[in-house]
Parts: structure tokens; C-alpha cells; sequence
């Protein structure tokens, strides 16, 4: 079957998240390894979290994608979100980029190498939740030792010649501040505002975002790189503050009880992006002592990673990458999150790379091109091959 064919077959069996239900396109997974003669182990539970892993394949070599997708309204598509059309030489519709059309090119790579009598030696792993955060996806699979140590590529979208090697740190907080109530009339000279704690602690945190945190320099050279790309990419200005220092998004804020009562609660989701050079641990300490009257009622934290840039993974790949699609290829950081930062918690060397109109991820109209599902592919199998040939 054709990898477009296959990538609009996937697009069209719905698996937005929320809620996250993932067993119809596990089944599709599951029947089309059958069909080349590969066996598969499913996970499932009562709310429809799907995965699915090969067996029989060299643990040393992971490939991995999510099959769960954002939501899309109907409104501003030049063509139905979840209709997989094939038109104008790309795949459009809601998944295409992000990251159906890398799992397509994964499953289109095994079925070339079984066409043409060879091995397929990555164990393949589809999970249901990298958009919420893995939990029922990624992070299940590791509590339950499912999958071991191994080098592992996602089939996330990136730049054509730039795999992706490691990614920001993530701090989110969820605060409460308490205040003093009083009457509106008479604030500030009377009563304590809770909404005005949390703004406070905003200007702080506003303030934190002009320092700089020094790094050695293979990983300033990266970022100087990287930053290029992402700004060529995603025509976003100074990516390389972006990429060096903190970034913060104070993304719900609710408080107060009426307009002429000095607030006596407010909450704040804080989200903040950690640059490397950055202590976690320093950062939460600093947050909390600028917060007299507020307090911390939930903390995920994830420091920031990165893959070693000279480990087999990251040359085999950006060979296949240079032999596809010429030079120069050079891997590259980014800001957002993934599933990698979980798995190279848990010991796994870990590389990013797939097709995708990155313009359009999570947005309308999104899209892959045909051609790069097609060389997405080829580099697929050229990284199975070299691993099995130990020409590593």
C-alpha cells in the first residue's frame, strides 16, 4: 500500500485527544503488521488507551509514534479535517503533520523491507496520549518495564535536514493565593488581594525571563545552530532567546469573589519553558519566596535533554537524512515537549525526525507532502538496515 494511502486511511479513523480513544486505529495498525507477518502485543483499558508493540524485533533499535491527535473544528478547512484527502501532491487533514504521517512512513518502511526479503530489526511502538502527556501512552509502557533501553526514534515532524536531539526543560505550576477581604472602596489602603498576589508573582516571573544561563560550549553551538533553523522554520524572531532563556505563560488565572470585594482567592496555572544552564530546584524556591501569600498545589517538572550529538543513533540518522535528502544535515534543539523527555529519563538515547508541514501543526489546514512521507520512509529502512548490518 502507498505510504499516502496509508497516512490518509489513519487521518480518517478519528482519535482526538480528549478524550483519547485510541482502539480503532490500533486495530488498523495491528491488521496491517499482520499483514506482513509480524506480530503485535496491545494495551488497552476501559477508557479506549490503545498502544501497541512488535515482537520479535532487535531491542536495540526503537521506533515510536503517537496516533492520538488535537481536536479540529470544521470551520476554515479547505477540506474536511478528518478526511485524509490526497490532493495537490499532500495528505490533508487533522494528524497529517502531527504525527499520523510519521507513523505512516514508519509502517510503509517495514513493508518495504518485507517486500524486499529483509528484516524489519526496530521493535515499532504506537501510543495513545502523547498530547495529554503520555500517561496512559509512553509513561505506562515504561512503569510496566514493557520496553527497555534502547536507541529510539520518534517520527515527530521536523525540519527536512535537521533531527531533533533534545528539548527544553518543562516547570508546571499550579498556585493558590490567599488574600484578605475587605471592602473594594477602600483597597489598597485596606485588605489584601489575592489577584494582585499572583500578579506580583507574574512581574517576578516576568522579570526572570531576561537572565541568561551559561552552558558549555557544544551545547551554545547547538542552540546558535538550532536557532536558525526554528526561526527559517517557524518565522518566529530572536528563537535564540527563545531557546536560552525562560520562557512563561501564565495560562488560567481565576480569582475574586465580586467586583467591590478585595478577593480573598485566586488561582494560577503557570507554565514555564526551563533553557539548559537552569536548576529547577532554584527556580520553584525562588517562585515560592516572591509568593507570601500564595502556595504551590501541584508541580510537574522535567529538566531539560539532549541526546549525545556524536552517539551511533544521531550519525546513523543524519546519514540516511543526507543520503535522502542531501546536505547539510546537522541535528538541532527545540523548545517544545515530547515524548522523549520520558524516555530519556529511563535511560534511552533518543532522535527526532519526520515529515510534516511544521507551519501547520495544530493549526488549519494541516498537511504532509507526499514526497516527504515517501522520503520519510526510505530514511526509515536506510536506519533499520544500517543497524542490522552493523554498519553502525
Amino acid at each position: 500500500m502507498d505510504v499516502s494511502r496509508i497516512c490518509s486511511e489513519l487521518v480518517a479513523i478519528r482519535s482526538e485527544n480528549p478524550p483519547g480513544r485510541t482502539t480503532e486505529i490500533i486495530e488498523y495498525i495491528r491488521t496491517f503488521f499482520d499483514t506482513l507477518g509480524i506480530g503485535s502485543k496491545i494495551t488497552r483499558n476501559k477508557t479506549g488507551h490503545s498502544n501497541l508493540i512488535t515482537k520479535g524485533t532487535d531491542s536495540r533499535l526503537l521506533f515510536c509514534g503517537h496516533v492520538d491527535v488535537v481536536p479540529a473544528l470544521d470551520e476554515g478547512w479547505s477540506y474536511p479535517p478528518f478526511s485524509g484527502i490526497i490532493m495537490d501532491g499532500c495528505v490533508w487533514g487533522r494528524g497529517t503533520t502531527d504525527m499520523k504521517g510519521g507513523c505512516a512512513s514508519m509502517l510503509a518502511a517495514c513493508q518495504d523491507l518485507i517486500n524486499h526479503d529483509k528484516d524489519v530489526t526496530a521493535t515499532c511502538v504506537f501510543v495513545c496520549d502523547e498530547e495529554t502527556g503520555g500517561e496512559n501512552g509512553i509513561r505506562y509502557l515504561l512503569a510496566k518495564k514493557m520496553i527497555s533501553p534502547a536507541d529510539c526514534l520518534i517520527a515527530e515532524p521536523t525540519p527536512v535536514h535537521n533531527p531533533c536531539i533534545g528539548q527544553k526543560g518543562l516547570c508546571r505550576l499550579g498556585m493558590k493565593f490567599s488574600g484578605t477581604p475587605a471592602h473594594g472602596s477602600l483597597y489598597p489602603a485596606v485588605g489584601v488581594s489575592a489577584v494582585m498576589e499572583a500578579v506580583s508573582l507574574l512581574e517576578y516571573v516576568k522579570g526572570l525571563h531576561d537572565q541568561e544561563y551559561p552552558v558549555d560550549d557544544g551545547i551554545k553551538e547547538i542552540i546558535d545552530r538550532s536557532s536558525g533553523v526554528l526561526e527559517s522554520e517557524f518565522h518566529v524572531n530572536n528563537v535564540s532567546d527563545v531557546l536560552k532563556k525562560l520562557m512563561y505563560n501564565p495560562g488560567i488565572i481565576r480569582g475574586g469573589e465580586k467586583s467591590n470585594v478585595v478577593a480573598q482567592h485566586c488561582d494560577l496555572d503557570l507554565e514555564l519553558r526551563v533553557p539548559w544552564g537552569c536548576s529547577i530546584p532554584e527556580l520553584v524556591s525562588g517562585i515560592i519566596s516572591h509568593a507570601s501569600h500564595g502556595k504551590i498545589i501541584s508541580q510537574t517538572t522535567h529538566e531539560p535533554s539532549m541526546t549525545d550529538p556524536s552517539c551511533l543513533l544521531v550519525r546513523v540518522t543524519c546519514n540516511e537524512v543526507e543520503r535522502v535528502q542531501g546536505g547539510p544535515v546537522f541535528p538541532i534543539v527545540q523548545w517544545a515537549a515530547s515524548d522523549a523527555r520520558h524516555l530519556r529519563l529511563c535511560g534511552f538515547n533518543v532522535i527526532e525526525y519526520g515529515p510534516g508541514e511544521i507551519s501547520t501543526l495544530h493549526a488549519v489546514n494541516e498537511r504532509v507532502k507526499v514526497d516527504d512521507l515517501k522520503k520519510a520512509s526510505s530514511i526509515y529502512a536506510g536506519i533499520m538496515t544500517a543497524y542490522a548490518n552493523n554498519d553502525a
